[in-house]
């Protein structure tokens, strides 16, 4: 199984990046997906995550209204459309994958995002 993010990079303050998480080697349709960041000093969090089959979507406080979580299980795909960017949203990015029905779950390698202001 592998879940491998991509997007990342840096930018100012105010802009966009999307970042794309593509999985193998497991029932994509299955999953419920999440992103996870972790800056500097700080412990891990999540910020977004997507269900399925049912595509509901949550985010924390901190994201609501500038991040949007999708995700195409034809292409075995989950996104984070990460719009206004602000420099504390700085961090490497985690794609995570959980099996809807018990605790079997994945890691990406992480991406980096950083905003300069």
């Amino acid at each position: 199984v592998q879940l491998v993010e991509s997007g990342g990079g840096l930018v100012q303050a105010g802009g966009s990046l999307r970042l794309s998480c593509v999985a193998s080697g497991l029932a994509f349709d299955y999953y419920a997906v999440g992103w996870f960041r972790q800056a500097p000093g700080k412990e891990r969090e999540v910020i977004s995550c997507i269900d399925s089959p049912n595509p509901r979507t949550h985010y924390v406080d901190s994201v609501k209204g500038r991040f949007t979580i999708s995700r195409d299980n034809a292409k075995n795909t989950a996104y984070l459309q990460m719009d206004s960017l602000k420099p504390e949203d700085t961090a490497v990015y985690y794609c995570h994958a959980r099996l809807m029905s018990n605790s079997t779950q994945y890691w990406g390698q992480g991406t980096q995002v950083t905003v300069s202001s």
